[in-house]
């Protein structure tokens, strides 16, 4: 089965590193034109460097902090005048802040929930009316399966991906009658570069192989997931392969979640 995107224009948030670049790689092979959005500068022009050698796309760069509203609205103005329109939204930024309940302020929950969940509404509403117009448009969210299972020490992720989730589906309900679908992709443990991160910090003597294969064992399929097991399926649902994939939240964890 060919999976195509050819001559459609992507906007991935969060696009320079870890899954969002995977997804940017997939899509690219598969040959959108990609916009990629980050904060650091210098993990953009790398990634724009390894996209540009996969395939014959455009690729965009933006230096933004989507959890200012004022960067949002930059970066759906330089996307339309790259590309004239957006055909697939990836509101994909975040990381994965969480602690005991009673020790996160209201700063950490302010700056999550813009990170996470207002970076997606405001993207979202810039470029929703556009793809109802033409009837055609996908937005995906990128969650966590901690949106369906919250743990104890969770927050405030886990609430903030619970809200993404909840977001999608209001968007499903309302895109569904104009031919725009939306849906949600959770995460399990696959390897990232927030992984590699607390590697770093905590190596216990493994180089990162030996750690994700010590880390992979606890998990169903005995393995942490590849993020180009992740892409692919973001690249599906992105496509007219997944005509009929509205509002649904996909775990893509190896049976992680208990959650269906």
């Amino acid at each position: 089965m060919e999976v195509t995107l050819k001559n459609k224009n992507a906007l991935i948030t969060g696009g320079s590193l870890g899954l969002g670049k995977a997804i940017a790689k997939e899509f690219v092979k598969s040959g959108a034109n990609v916009g990629i959005v980050a904060r650091n500068e210098e993990n953009l022009a790398n990634a724009h460097t390894e996209l540009s050698k996969l395939g014959p796309g455009q690729i965009t760069t933006i230096s933004a902090d989507i959890r200012l509203a004022d960067d949002c609205i930059r970066c759906a103005k330089e996307i339309k005048t790259a590309y004239g329109q957006l055909d697939i939204l990836i509101n994909n930024a975040g990381t994965s802040q969480r602690g005991p309940f009673l020790n996160i302020t209201d700063e950490l929950w302010q700056d999550d929930l813009d990170l996470k969940l207002f970076a997606a509404i405001r993207l979202s509403r810039l470029f929703l009316p556009e793809m109802i117009e033409r009837r055609s448009g996908r937005i995906i969210n990128v969650l966590n399966v901690g949106a369906k299972n919250p743990m104890a020490e969770g927050a405030p992720t886990a609430v903030s991906r619970a809200a993404g989730m909840a977001l999608m589906k209001v968007l499903a309900n309302e895109g569904a009658p104009h031919n725009v679908l939306v849906n949600a992709l959770l995460v399990g443990k696959i390897k990232s570069d927030q992984w590699a991160r607390r590697h770093a910090k905590n190596p216990n003597g493994l180089s990162l192989e030996e750690w994700y294969e010590e880390t992979g064992k606890d998990q169903p399929l005995g393995r942490l997931g590849e993020p180009e097991e992740f892409a692919h399926l973001a690249c599906f649902l992105a496509s007219e392969k997944g005509s009929y994939i509205n509002g649904a939240a996909i775990n893509v964890d190896g049976g992680l979640c208990p959650s269906v």
